[in-house]
């Protein structure tokens, strides 16, 4: 096989559409897993039925915890292909795909053709990248735009750029951060221009503040990122406090979400999620101190500063979910990328031997799931169903990683990596493709049929003390809020009469319908069900699973 594989335009281009291809049709694969599927898809089906693109809303009630720029993205994508999973998708599939693409675009400008096309495959078969570029979630969303400042910030100061590149450039960079503040808010201003001013420290590069084009960019930032934020404000003069406030700096620094986790909490994330690039990562981050003879611009230096204090960033924080490094990746993937073009063979050979091992162990280990212990004979079928799932992956990241060592010691390094891409990639297809069956028990999708031949346009439809993320996407139709507050705490206090607060006070809804003819649907969880029927409340069951059910009262 050619060791130049990244020369050659006709196998690039193959790969590249193949991927592409690929990345999206997956999309549609799965149910949308609660809850942030089902939220995030919610969400914007009610802007698209709404018309209102200006505040955000979930089940019918005021939800500003997060900007709304892929609520946007996920109604425009339902505007104009109709509602469905992979359009839910869509968007975080071409962040993902696009984060990518420019990944190895940069990585080409930056560092050389063989780096680039080793920067694309890196990200491109990261298990953390890939799996969040097919789930509809905020990670994606702001990784994809930090990655456009990322980038672009690469490509504008780059010591070859001109300065017509560099203003553009730098110009792509400033909307890039906008756009990430429209994703997730202050951070993505806050991380990037923390990373510059640690960049300048470690550098001494002072001088790069007079490239940035401040005036240009500045205008431009806020152009694109404030007049949501203040026609959002006027029409709901209570937002500003909740989102600054409460979900920056409270969010930050207190533990009111209970998402907190122990400081290696990211450590331990980093390890699956950039599988199969685990064994070349500590030399990538170690080559990264190196600085660059006769540059004024040190592109790896700014790397590992991106990558490093954005993952001790959150680590930090109160609030940890494994999606908050995501942002890091592409950073770690350029970096593997200019390692991996230099390596030793004994090191190419250790990350090969490294995806066999872990390739083997995972054939070794799948006995075991039959041994989980779960109470749920649903679950223990959906273990059964994942069990040969598993091992595909497995056989895959066995295999390549075995082929990779031979072309390693072959001295075929295009090929070598090229081969633990492609492993890392399908391998991750398959852990993914087997999570369906736990996803629709999930989502509770199978019940939503059931209960839309129950449902007329007039119908009420309560969820009693929970509220199902996904069904309400599924059904097409917003419910009553029963004794439920939670995510909407905040909402409600603004408009308490879209919930009713207590049991009772439903009950006699309930019972008054029924009594007047008049249909009404309730979901409940399986363990309530009992404790109602005990208090005389009429009920017909509709649909159920092993965690919820749903109920009629004629």
């Amino acid at each position: 096989m050619n060791n130049d594989l990244y020369n050659s335009k006709k196998l690039l281009w193959s790969l590249a559409i193949t991927f592409t291809l690929v990345w999206l049709y997956v999309l549609g694969w799965r149910t949308l897993v609660p809850p942030d599927e089902g939220r995030y898809a919610e969400m914007a089906r009610e802007m698209f039925t709404t018309g209102d693109w200006i505040t955000t809303r979930l089940n019918g009630i005021k939800y500003f915890e997060k900007p709304p720029l892929q609520t946007w993205m996920n109604a425009l994508s339902f505007a104009v292909f109709g509602l469905g999973e992979w359009q839910a998708r869509l968007w975080t599939g071409l962040c993902g795909l696009t984060g990518v693409l420019l990944t190895g675009y940069t990585g080409h400008k930056v560092f050389g053709a063989r780096a680039g096309f080793y920067a694309a495959l890196a990200l491109g078969a990261s298990l953390f990248w890939v799996a969040s570029g097919q789930i509809d979630s905020l990670d994606m969303s702001l990784s994809g735009m930090m990655t456009i400042a990322l980038c672009a910030l690469l490509l504008a100061q780059r010591d070859a750029a001109t300065p017509a590149e560099r203003r553009n450039w730098m110009l792509v960079c400033w909307a890039g951060m906008a756009l990430a503040v429209l994703a997730k808010g202050l951070i993505g201003l806050v991380l990037p221009g923390a990373v510059l001013v640690l960049y300048t420290l470690a550098a001494r590069d002072w001088a790069i503040w007079a490239r940035l084009h401040l005036g240009k960019g500045l205008l431009l930032f806020f152009a694109v990122a404030t007049p949501w934020f203040v026609l959002v404000a006027l029409k709901n003069p209570e937002q500003p406090h909740f989102f600054f406030i409460h979900e920056h700096f409270e969010r930050f620094l207190l533990k009111t979400h209970h998402r907190e986790g122990p400081w290696y909490y990211f450590f331990v994330m980093l390890i699956p999620g950039i599988m199969p690039w685990l064994g070349v990562l500590p030399q990538s981050l170690l080559g990264a101190l190196r600085l660059e003879q006769r540059t004024v611009f040190q592109p790896r230096l700014m790397l590992l500063v991106w990558a490093v204090f954005i993952f001790f960033f959150f680590s930090y924080s109160s609030s940890k979910l494994p999606g908050y490094i995501l942002p890091i990746f592409p950073a770690l993937a350029l970096l593997i990328a200019v390692y991996l073009e230099n390596a030793s063979r004994p090191n190419r050979v250790f990350a090969a031997v490294l995806l066999l091992v872990v390739g083997v162990a995972g054939i070794a280990a799948i006995p075991q799931i039959a041994h989980i212990k779960v109470h749920d004979p649903a679950e223990v079928k959906m273990l059964e169903a994942y069990q040969p799932w598993v091992l595909a992956a497995a056989i895959i990241a066995a295999a390549g990683g075995a082929l990779a060592l031979l072309h390693a010691r072959h001295l075929r390094r295009d090929a070598s990596v090229l081969t633990l891409a492609i492993a890392g990639f399908l391998a991750t297809q398959m852990v993914l493709a087997g999570f369906e069956p736990y996803g629709k028990l999930r989502a509770g999708k199978a019940l939503t049929h059931r209960i839309a031949a129950e449902l007329a346009p007039d119908t009420k439809i309560y969820s009693v003390s929970t509220y199902e993320q996904s069904m309400t996407f599924y059904l097409g139709r917003t419910v009553t809020l029963v004794d439920y507050w939670d995510e909407f705490t905040f909402g409600l206090e603004q408009q308490p009469e879209l919930s009713i607060p207590t049991v009772d006070a439903w009950i006699g809804i309930w019972q008054k319908d029924a009594a007047a003819g008049v249909k009404d649907i309730a979901i409940i969880d399986v363990e309530d069900y009992p404790k109602l029927q005990a208090r005389g409340v009429t009920m017909r069951v509709v649909a159920e699973d092993t965690r919820r059910m749903a109920v009629a009262n004629r």
